[in-house]
């Protein structure tokens, strides 16, 4: 059974948004506002024992999205004449085992899951209820009911609160239980029955939608073009000297250097790299890609795999941003070569590369001289769609 609930309240009318239909169940981009609000709540690290406060006449409607929504069943409770009294008919539902309590406002419908985790995490940390808050950035004045100014308020003090906001179970029952007036929030009833509230950092895109300028806005968001994030992988590869080899490292042939042991040319650089890559565009790796025993791949160059992972990752539609890599081991000496290896291997990569040598100071595999290692990241950005 759950130890974490939450109670979406989605009982409200919604007269100031101008809707036909209670403001929970008003469209936004293809979903109603429930919907949206559940799906957040099915994001949750922890999975909550879900209860939906709807009205009367729409019970089952609530019901049949929530299910869809959420991916389970959900309790839906018919709501009250006020917010409070609906809060109120979601706790009466819980079930026995819940610790932690969340009230969620439905018209709050763009709050991200990592909000409600944040709000469980504090409760648990604190021992008492969390409520999610801004910092007020406008002026504000206290006026009177004939519009002169009284006083500028000190915003410093000053938090526009969100949801969900999270309690203890048992303080947000008593608090319900000794309630002898409605408040605006939950957080302002368990207050007043003397349980402690903190406020935590909130997030922009738990803001109310009440009005249509809110909805509008919350539409432009959601139809504002994402900005893919860079995705980055890192690889590594070590092989060992051979003295029967020539050396093939970072592109370069190195004539006189004892070379390195492998099915292919033993290039450390170049297989790191090409494991980083397939890293960051979730492709594999270079023994799962490439195979360790494949024929083909027999004394293969390190530009062999550069090249096709290239091709691999830009038909995954990326491309390769960067890619940084250190070569460890006592020798060759690398720094006169370094300006040439970055340029073999950035024009077989379209993208820089940047190579860097150090030791160990003869700790190790690398510094007792038996071989080499390198390690590789790369950073793959999202290749704009023709």
């Amino acid at each position: 059974m759950a130890r974490v609930a939450v109670v979406v309240v989605a009982a409200g009318n919604g007269t100031r948004l101008g809707a036909e239909l209670p403001k929970a169940f008003v469209t936004l981009a293809g979903s109603t506002l429930l919907e949206r609000s559940l799906h957040a709540v099915a994001g949750m690290r922890e999975r909550p024992e879900v209860i939906v406060v709807a009205p009367a006449e729409l019970v089952a409607e609530a019901r049949s999205l929530a299910d869809a929504s959420f991916g389970a069943a959900v309790t839906v409770v018919p709501g009250g004449a006020t917010r409070q009294r609906s809060v109120a008919a979601g706790l009466a539902a819980l079930s026995a085992t819940v610790e932690v309590v969340l009230v969620h406002d439905a018209a709050r419908a763009l709050t991200p899951s990592s909000l409600f985790d944040a709000v469980v995490r504090d409760v648990d940390h604190h021992g008492h209820g969390v409520i999610p808050g801004l910092p007020v950035s406008d002026t504000i004045k206290r006026v009177g009911s004939d519009g002169e100014i009284h006083e500028t308020v000190d915003r410093s003090v000053l938090s526009a609160v969100q949801t969900p906001q999270a309690f203890p179970r048992a303080d947000l029952d008593a608090a319900y239980a000794a309630a002898t007036s409605d408040e605006t929030d939950d957080a302002a009833l368990v207050a007043a029955a003397g349980h402690p509230v903190s406020v935590v950092p909130g997030d922009a895109l738990a803001f109310k939608i009440t009005t249509p300028w809110d909805l509008r806005r919350a539409q432009e968001l959601l139809d504002a073009p994402s900005t893919p994030l860079p995705r980055i992988g890192l690889g590594t590869d070590t092989h060992g000297f051979d003295p029967s080899a020539e050396l093939w490292l970072a592109g370069l042939h190195w004539p006189g250097e004892v070379g390195l042991a492998g099915h292919s040319d033993g290039d450390a650089v170049a297989h790191a790299i090409t494991d980083a890559l397939l890293s960051a565009a979730a492709l594999g790796d270079i023994g799962g890609v490439f195979g360790t025993s494949d024929p083909q791949f027999d004394g293969a160059r390190g530009e062999v795999f550069l090249s096709e992972t290239r091709r691999l990752v830009e038909s995954a539609g990326f491309r390769i941003g960067n890619v940084s890599v250190q070569l460890i081991g006592n020798s060759p000496r690398f720094s006169p070569r370094r300006a040439e290896a970055e340029a073999v291997l950035s024009g077989v990569l379209g993208a820089p590369v940047t190579v860097s040598a150090t030791t160990t100071d003869g700790l190790g595999f690398t510094g007792r001289g038996e071989g080499v290692t390198a390690i590789a990241t790369a950073l793959l950005l999202q290749s704009p769609r023709g």
